[in-house]
């Protein structure tokens, strides 16, 4: 719906819902930006019948409305949400493999074990597994291989073969030779932009000497055709004109490498997120602009010039802060594959927020698992555990990390390769409904906490009200706690099996069971829970006299309980001391309080910096199975880098001419990696393995002694030149003012820029 609004400016769009499952990190931003920023209309109703006008042949949809009236509205389109189900082709090679199904055709797991298929040794990461977002597809996938690497962990290193590279084509003698090659993507790109019109411009342009189109650019043939091409043209820069460099820039630089030219020859021109997608309404113009972005990018490109990677040596073990289930199978999950790790926990005992809850909601024993999992932890060689212990000061880089742990006046030096932030999430102490005053009021891991403990004591026809969202989904915490709904329901469950003839009612805004989640959800309802929304702006209300006073939607009229217990669902907050261990890693939060991942997709377990992860509740508030799934997937992550004796660093990083700098560590502030120190003579150096390319140094620089390679002020003026005036440098020599030289601006913009 945003992406139609924005390609379609003025669409009218209507979601019909039952409930809105916004369960996911910062989803329920993104409904509120859909809903109050973009103007979708949202209508919670079940439409009852579609018909087919019969001379518009739009479709007539008819839905009771908010007043329970029947309501015909007609529409141009109507969008189905199917729900997924396993293909039969799925079905039969699970079969061959031998794997058990679960009643809906899925990967038979539990929740203590994801990743576990019924046969030792196969694995299951994605959907087969349950329904889920593309984020946590990419986490339980990179789960799946760290369980398998961990069988192949003796295995390692015995039949490597090194991808080899020609020779690196030396260029300094040689005029720039640029090869332009413009891709349709599919129809992202050429369904808005003239491609052919813009390639045929582009081979005007100074130093081009071979420009083409290609259907899909970064598909293997298009990519042995630019090798082809580099080779025949003897091209020395190579300019390809797609979508973002963020995902496909690591694709075509290794396309380079195998033409013998230096990586960093190739320059992108993001024709599709900055073109295409954001002016689909006016292809002429975004025609002209595709042109000069890639007349700007040829004109850099001009400019490029080769780097050289170094290489550091890898510590070949992890930190883990945090010893709840996360660190702890993520420590495990490591050290199964033969790496040693230092597992750091504050408290003066394992086990994190997990001890206290008894049951999962497929009735497994959580205190077994975690009794198990913590004698797995203490009794591994491999896995030193320091208790009552903090990381105070933390140096150097990603595959050479030193860290001082801290334990009372005792302090140790440790040396590793990775960081795992695994420090969890507290439940919020709610000060709403008399919770602290009242005790009858609890909340929903109290709740589990007793009836794992068998300390609930009601009268046989007790009445027991849930509430949900409670100081949640509002303006101070505008995020769902994920795990709610499905408590609320497992705990309703377990309060029916001891109380038969108590009357359970669950106060809900949405109920957010996704997933085989909702076969419980249906169980709940006919063993007789009762579950009643309520609207945000009128949530129920305690009075002084007991009673709970609930306004019904449907209905339109109130409601009033009094309640025997009243359960609130709190919601899972980050810990207080997030900032701390935020500041020391130089790693950040979202608006939240919780640890932002690098990608959102992409990399949904790396932090920015390299060689720093992240998982379970420390990244946003998730079940103990999808915390399971994270905390392999960071073993995963992490062993790719540890199972290196040495990992290349980018050549894209910062460089110190040390006749300028004045030591005034304006570049040690700003810098968010550490990457800047005072090194020799008391001159400014950068740590070219920590260095991440963000340029903020060579911005607050006051000498201008700092550079970032790869965007040097010669590439980033030539650009601003073909840009502004749509000549060349070597025009701009006779042009007006000759002084400008490299930037040569239109009279206007004379005064505004100082060089």
């Amino acid at each position: 719906a945003v992406l139609a609004k924005e390609h379609e400016p003025g669409l009218e769009i209507s979601i019909f819902f039952l409930d809105i499952r916004a369960f996911g990190k910062d989803f329920d931003r993104y409904y509120e930006r859909a809903k109050n920023e973009k103007g979708i209309r949202y209508v919670r109703s079940f439409v009852s019948r579609t018909y087919e006008m019969p001379d518009t042949k739009n479709l007539l949809l008819k839905y009771l409305g908010p007043d329970l009236k029947q309501v015909e509205e007609e529409f141009d389109m109507v969008i189905l949400s199917l729900g997924l189900e396993p293909s039969p082709a799925l079905l039969d090679q699970a079969e061959h493999i031998g794997v058990d199904l679960n009643p809906w055709g899925f990967a038979k797991t539990s929740e203590l074990h994801p990743l576990d298929t019924s046969r030792p040794g196969v694995f299951v990461g994605g959907v087969f597994q349950e329904p889920k977002d593309i984020p946590d597809t990419v986490m339980q996938a990179s789960g799946a291989a760290a369980r398998a690497m961990a069988l192949l962990a003796p295995a390692r290193s015995t039949q490597i073969r090194i991808k080899q590279y020609p020779p690196q084509r030396d260029i300094t003698d040689e005029l720039p030779r640029i090869g332009v090659f413009v891709c349709h993507c599919g129809s992202n790109i050429a369904s808005v932009v003239d491609v052919e019109r813009v390639v045929e411009r582009v081979k005007d342009l100074p130093r081009v000497v071979h420009a083409e189109h290609t259907v899909y650019t970064c598909a293997d043939d298009s990519q042995a055709r630019i090798k082809e091409n580099i080779a025949k043209h003897r091209l020395n820069r190579v300019v390809v004109a797609s979508c973002t460099p963020r995902s496909h820039e690591p694709i075509f630089r290794d396309t380079l490498r195998e033409a013998g030219l230096n990586p960093y020859l190739l320059e992108m021109a993001n024709i599709r997120e900055q073109c295409s997608w954001v002016h689909a309404g006016d292809p002429e113009r975004a025609t002209q602009k595709a042109f000069e972005l890639v007349r700007m990018i040829v004109a850099r490109a001009a400019e490029s010039l080769p780097l050289k990677e170094e290489t550091v040596t890898v510590h070949k073990a992890a930190l883990v802060v945090g010893g709840g289930i996360a660190g702890m199978t993520a420590a495990l999950a490591l050290a199964d594959q033969s790496f040693p790790v230092h597992l750091v926990e504050k408290s003066r005992s394992l086990g994190g927020t997990a001890r206290r809850i008894y049951r999962t909601l497929d009735g497994a024993d959580v205190q077994s698992f975690l009794d198990r999992t913590m004698e797995r932890v203490v009794s591994n060689p491999l896995i030193s555990v320091h208790l009552d212990a903090k990381a105070s000061q933390v140096e150097g880089h990603i595959g050479a990390f030193s860290t001082e742990i801290v334990s009372g006046e005792e302090s140790l030096k440790i040396r590793h390769g990775v960081i795992v932030v695994a420090t969890g999430a507290s439940e919020h102490i709610p000060r709403t409904y008399g919770y602290g005053r009242n005790e009858k009021v609890l909340t929903q891991l109290e709740l589990s906490e007793r009836l794992g403990m068998g300390s609930i004591e009601l009268p046989d026809k007790a009445t027991v009200v849930m509430i949900q969202c409670v100081e949640q989904r509002n303006e101070e915490r505008p995020y769902c706690s994920r795990v709610c709904c499905t408590t609320a329901v497992k705990n309703a469950m377990q309060l029916r099996e001891r109380y038969p003839l108590a009357r359970i009612l669950v106060l809900y805004r949405d109920m957010r069971t996704y997933g085989f989640r909702e076969a419980a959800f249906r169980k709940a309802r006919e063993k007789g829970v009762l579950f009643i929304r309520y609207e945000p702006e009128r949530p129920p209300e305690l009075g002084a006299d007991g009673r709970l006073r609930i306004h019904e939607p449907t209905l339109g009229r109130p409601m009033e309980v009094v309640p025997d217990m009243l359960v609130l669902a709190a919601p899972m907050v980050p810990r207080a001391d997030r900032k701390e261990l935020s500041d020391l890693l130089r790693v950040p939060l979202n608006g939240d309080g919780f640890f932002l991942e690098a990608h959102v997709k992409l990399r949904p377990v790396d932090f920015a910096s390299e060689g720093l992860f992240l998982c379970g509740t420390a990244h946003a508030p998730k079940s103990i199975g999808e915390t399971i799934s994270q905390a392999n997937a960071v073993a995963g992550r992490a062993a790719s880098i540890l199972s290196r004796k040495a990992i290349p660093i980018s050549g894209q990083v910062a460089w110190v001419d040390p006749d300028k700098c004045i030591s005034c560590m304006t570049c040690v502030h700003v810098c968010p990696y550490h990457a800047p120190m005072i090194g020799r003579n008391n001159k400014a150096e950068i740590q070219g393995a920590v260095c991440m390319g963000c340029g903020s140094c060579t911005a607050e620089c006051p000498a201008k002694a700092i550079q970032l390679r790869h965007y040097l002020d010669n590439q980033i003026l030539r650009a601003l030149d073909s840009l502004l005036t749509g000549i060349s440098a070597e025009e701009a020599v006779e042009s007006e003012y000759p002084e400008h030289v490299g930037i040569a601006l239109p009279r206007w913009h004379k005064g505004l820029i100082t060089l």
